[in-house]
């Protein structure tokens, strides 16, 4: 494929024979089942469970708990060769990208010894339970509220919607307000087992696209959590430790739409090599020539940037403002390398069955997860007049 022919000194030979392996790995254990998980609306657990076997989830956790204790290319090995081939099923980044780098950063001893080696092993699945019906993107508008108890414990009342792995996963990341304010100290971060009484997950949520992926909402009916369930040594610091987050799962989004945008273009080359049009083939046309150098354009400046924030966060220099740009750019360039794929297509291009087609469906998402292009407009922006001192009004 095209990117192969671009340098990329970033990746060592023990991480191109990881990629060997994880692309092993989804060749057997994750493309022969996907179209029936798509009916299914669910992966199975044994999937996750080799997953783990094989070394594929959480790869950055530290051997202490059970992990390979690898850096974050190894992650971004994963989650390319994931996303290249449209396995949108198996929701692994959701897990070791996005809920176990919480515990690893914030969470207590006895957190880490006893959920990170089921994490890494697969026993356990994770997910995060951030967005509520009415607070989408401004989490200080939750109103998921957990109360102390006079046995040093909270009850969690509230409701969450378009939970990645609601409907299989065992434990999840729950954001409620430990005081009824719009603050950045009021929210706090729980572990909810999915067996504790009062928790009760919603119907598996029908999506345009990404249908093996289960997306659930999630009810909290006075839920009794410890006080040992609390992420972080006290109250309040739930709106810190998600922001520090952020820039990695940026990052994340970033690395899965450029590689989901590189295996369409390699679909859509081997198509119109191959389709005839009025007693030609289809890559005589000017215009499909025009459009292929255009998307490949794209796909050679999205992976310059994709590479150079990669290294930057392995060397802890990316910034929050950088990974929303990047986050912005990949996702919009997305929508516009499927788009054209799909165009060249043509009348199969809509068909379900064809590989382009889903990939149209499960891009528009990209453009709302992990915070909207617009929220990604509004840091950019406002670090733009932080930096040069002036005041804005962004409320």
């Amino acid at each position: 494929m095209f990117t192969e022919t671009l340098k990329r000194d970033l990746f060592s030979s023990d991480h191109e024979l990881f990629r060997d392996q994880v692309r092993r790995f989804i060749e057997t254990e994750v493309l022969p089942f996907h179209d029936e998980w798509d009916e299914q609306g669910v992966v199975s657990r044994e999937v996750w469970e080799k997953a783990g076997a094989a070394g594929m989830l959480c790869p950055t956790v530290p051997e202490k708990y059970g992990g390979p204790g690898a850096d974050f290319l190894c992650s971004s090995v994963v989650i390319e060769e994931m996303a290249r081939v449209g396995a949108s099923g198996p929701g692994f980044s959701i897990h070791s990208e996005m809920a176990a780098p919480y515990l690893a950063r914030f969470g207590s001893e006895a957190q880490k010894s006893y959920w990170l080696p089921k994490f890494v092993s697969g026993e356990a699945i994770s997910g995060i339970a951030l967005t509520e019906p009415g607070a989408g993107s401004d989490l200080r508008r939750m109103t998921t509220s957990a109360k102390k108890t006079p046995t040093a414990g909270y009850v969690l009342n509230g409701q969450k919607v378009f939970i990645s792995n609601g409907q299989i996963g065992d434990v999840f990341f729950v954001a409620a307000k430990t005081k009824n304010e719009y603050s950045t100290d009021s929210m706090s971060l729980f572990l909810v087992e999915a067996d504790t009484p009062g928790f009760r997950r919603g119907k598996n949520l029908k999506k345009m696209g990404a249908k093996a992926q289960d997306t659930s909402e999630l009810f909290f009916d006075g839920v009794e959590v410890r006080h040992e369930n609390l992420i972080g040594e006290e109250e309040g610091q739930g709106f810190f430790q998600l922001m520090h987050g952020l820039a990695r799962e940026r990052l994340v989004i970033a690395v899965a739409s450029l590689a989901k945008s590189e295996g369409v273009f390699r679909d859509t080359l081997a198509y119109v090599a191959d389709r005839e049009l009025f007693h030609k083939k289809l890559t005589d046309f000017q215009n499909t020539q025009f459009k292929l150098a255009e998307v490949h354009t794209d796909l050679t400046v999205g992976r310059c940037l994709v590479d150079r924030l990669l290294g930057d966060y392995v060397n802890g220099e990316l910034s929050a403002e950088t990974a929303a740009a990047a986050k912005l750019w990949t996702t919009e360039m997305q929508g516009r390398v499927v788009d054209t794929c799909l165009q060249l297509f043509g009348g199969w291009g809509y068909m379900w069955e064809y590989p382009v087609a889903r990939a149209y469906a499960e891009a528009r998402v990209e453009r709302i997860v992990g915070g909207s292009s617009e929220v990604m407009k509004s840091i950019i922006c406002k670090s733009l007049f932080r930096d040069r001192n002036i005041k804005a009004d962004f409320s």
